[in-house]
């Protein structure tokens, strides 16, 4: 099996999702996840290894949430269920990689295009929640939210999202960026960032078009970014307008939390 996404499959898979019931979240309710609170503190205490253990205890989480009708949820509460709901499939991937000793999650069957949860009467892969839920919330910090268990991914919040969303997925894009997700190169007048920004950038650029299918000019994206990288670094790409680059994808088993 490939170590590497089929960007054919990959892109029918994204439009199907695009299919999917469309979120509309209209209630006043909010919705606990300390269960997977602990699964997290498990992962940053004793890494990826802890992740089979806790396999069932992201069953059970995933059950739960199933039970919910994300749409009584408030809109925040409502991203934070399907950010959530997301992440706790990719660490159940991540865990089924680590038991059968396989080197990406792109190695266990049906990896992201697998049936994770029936949410209202759908069965969703997590390509359908990341394209067909999560995405059309408009927001594009979310792709440094969600994770796949893979070195060249976000790293894990050490929190569930709730609440307070909006906050932590801006907390979230900063350590994003900062720890990888994007460099500067004076010397030479280049931007170099990850390729989950080749491939999404124009949810930035466009936020109010997602979930977008087009690539985004690179010297747009560069502008987009500016908001959440360090002062000194924006300024610079503001004033210069670099050459953008972008980053190989590893796609490696592996799983961290800041």
């Amino acid at each position: 099996m490939a170590t590497q996404p089929n960007p054919v499959r990959a892109a029918i898979a994204i439009l199907m999702a695009r299919r999917r019931a469309r979120p509309d979240p209209k209630g006043t309710a909010s919705l606990d996840h300390a269960d997977f609170a602990k699964v997290l503190m498990d992962l940053k205490q004793m890494g990826i290894a802890s992740l089979p253990a806790n396999r069932s205890a992201l069953v059970r989480y995933r059950d739960r949430l199933a039970g919910v009708d994300p749409n009584t949820l408030t809109r925040d509460e409502a991203l934070a269920y399907w950010i959530n709901l997301y992440n706790a499939g990719a660490l159940a991937l991540a865990a089924d990689a680590v038991v059968e000793n396989a080197d990406s999650v792109l190695r266990v069957p049906g990896a992201f295009n697998g049936s994770w949860v029936t949410v209202g009467g759908e069965s969703l892969t997590l390509t359908d929640i990341e394209h067909g839920k999560i995405r059309r919330f408009g927001d594009p910090r979310i792709h440094a939210a969600l994770v796949c268990g893979s070195v060249s991914c976000p790293t894990l919040r050490h929190e569930p999202y709730e609440g307070d969303v909006d906050g932590q997925l801006d907390a979230q894009m900063r350590s994003f960026l900062a720890m990888g997700g994007a460099s500067v190169d004076r010397d030479n007048g280049i931007l170099r960032l990850s390729r989950v920004l080749l491939w999404y950038g124009r949810d930035l650029v466009a936020p109010h078009r997602m979930p977008t299918f087009l690539p985004a000019r690179r010297r747009s994206l560069a502008v987009a970014v500016a908001p959440w990288l360090l002062p000194g670094d924006a300024s610079w790409v503001l004033a210069t307008r670099p050459k953008v680059e972008f980053a190989a994808y590893d796609w490696a088993l592996a799983c961290s939390i800041a």
